[in-house]
């Protein structure tokens, strides 16, 4: 679940230590691949693109503390900065439907200096304190990039697709003062959670203007379970076994995972994997700026969406639950000194974050290289802990049960989320960004 403390030194320890292991080939997606054909693996580049080295950019000065406000979502941010580098780099090249900026740069504009000017306009805007780190990344890309009226061409335009992307969202409700959430009282109402005993966070995402879907609530998920249902008490009973701190029911290897998945951003460790399948699958400038588009405004309508359905429904976590004196149902039973694995989020528990933005991004990237075969390692050093994967949806599943180990989450929670993001996905994937004609230019 979304931890808003700082995760500074775990991010930049996963930033530096994700590595792809194989690329693997094989079986057909399970999805509908909207957008082409089953890519297969093609030799990388000496060196990353400039998409891709400011989206890993983008991940460090996301993350540090005081980049932007607590209550603003870091999705967003992800979202504004690659839209901007989607557009300028579509702007030069064509290729694909513009998302907020319908813009035409010069033909002989570089639009690798135009994907490093949208990026580092868009990041100065929107992460101030983080200028001087922006800006000494810019200097650098400037020094790869070299000379010319080509670069100045296409650093003229990225600025001008930036700074009208940020205009296009300046209104759109993010930086808001979010409203007090307070809890209700009796079984099944969300209560704040030790033992931090935070305010309830990102009160007001669910009231910023969706960047494709048409409302917050256009997929909200069904109620959870009724606290009666068998549903529920098998589902309270299954997280208070595997999820406490000490079970004596979960594995070595489910520990790992729900210590694993905890380490970092969700929405991090989804761009990194990203970052990996881009290099595998060999893609091209046009292609990466159009993938990592793509993927973030995903991940950023899921927050949107998200949250809307937390604070529908205001669910109680299992902390709550599970110590409850009040069950409101015969077959669970309380028990006053249990404590989870990990610290409880402080946020509703219906729908999972780890579910929903982690089965939004698989949606995304199967769809987008028309496979979920993908053989990849992670590794943080900080939990000093290594998962490899065979594909897009191994590891979707996986972040997903970790809230379980984790004592985070019932899995009905788990299961909403998955379907939300699915929902999210499969709407933006097929209402924005379609490859055109090259726009008749």
């Amino acid at each position: 679940m979304i931890k808003r403390f700082a995760l500074v030194a775990t991010t930049l320890a996963l930033l530096a230590s994700f590595a792809t292991a194989a690329i693997a080939s094989g079986r057909d997606s399970r999805h509908r691949h909207r957008h082409g054909a089953v890519r297969t693996r093609l030799a990388p580049g000496p060196t990353p693109d400039q998409v891709i080295l400011w989206n890993q950019e983008l991940q460090k000065v996301l993350v540090a503390p005081g980049a932007q406000p607590a209550s603003i979502h870091p999705t967003r941010t992800l979202a504004i900065t690659q839209i901007a580098v989607y557009d300028a780099v579509n702007g030069i090249l064509g290729g694909g439907e513009p998302l907020v900026v319908d813009l035409h740069g010069p033909r002989s504009a570089s639009a690798d200096a135009a994907a490093a000017a949208a990026a580092h306009t868009s990041l100065d805007a929107l992460l101030p304190t983080q200028q001087p780190n922006i800006d000494a990344f810019f200097q650098s890309s400037l020094a790869q990039l070299g000379s010319g009226e080509h670069v100045d061409q296409g650093i003229r335009f990225g600025n001008e697709v930036a700074d009208t992307v940020l205009a296009a969202r300046a209104n759109d409700g993010a930086t808001a003062t979010p409203p007090v959430f307070t809890p209700q009282t009796g079984p099944g109402e969300y209560q704040l959670t030790p033992p931090a005993f935070a305010p309830a966070g990102f009160t007001q995402t669910s009231q910023v203007t969706p960047f494709v879907l048409e409302t917050a609530s256009q997929f909200r998920p069904a109620p959870p379970p009724a606290l009666t249902s068998s549903k529920y008490a098998a589902d309270f009973n299954e997280v208070k076994s595997l999820g406490e701190l000490n079970s004596a029911t979960r594995t070595a290897d489910q520990t790992a995972i729900g210590r694993f998945w905890g380490a970092a951003p969700i929405w991090i460790v989804w761009n990194q994997i990203a970052d990996q399948a881009a290099a595998g699958f060999g893609n091209s400038l046009q292609q990466n700026a159009r993938l990592f588009a793509a993927l973030n405004t995903t991940l950023a309508d899921s927050a949107i969406a998200l949250y809307d359905a937390k604070y529908a429904y205001h669910h109680w976590r299992p902390i709550t639950a599970i110590t409850a004196g009040d069950q409101g149902n015969p077959n669970t039973v309380a028990d006053p000194n249990w404590v989870p694995l990990a610290n409880t989020a402080n946020d509703p528990s219906y729908p999972g974050a780890h579910a929903t933005f982690s089965q939004a991004a698989n949606t995304v990237l199967e769809d987008f290289f028309g496979t979920d075969v993908f053989s990849f390692s992670l590794t943080n050093p900080t939990v000093d802990l290594t998962r490899s994967f065979t594909s897009f949806s191994a590891a979707s599943d996986e972040a997903s049960e970790s809230r379980i180990f984790a004592g985070q989450h019932f899995r009905s929670d788990e299961e909403a989320g998955q379907t939300l993001g699915s929902q999210v996905a499969d709407f933006v994937v097929d209402h924005s960004l379609l490859p055109t004609d090259e726009r008749g230019r």
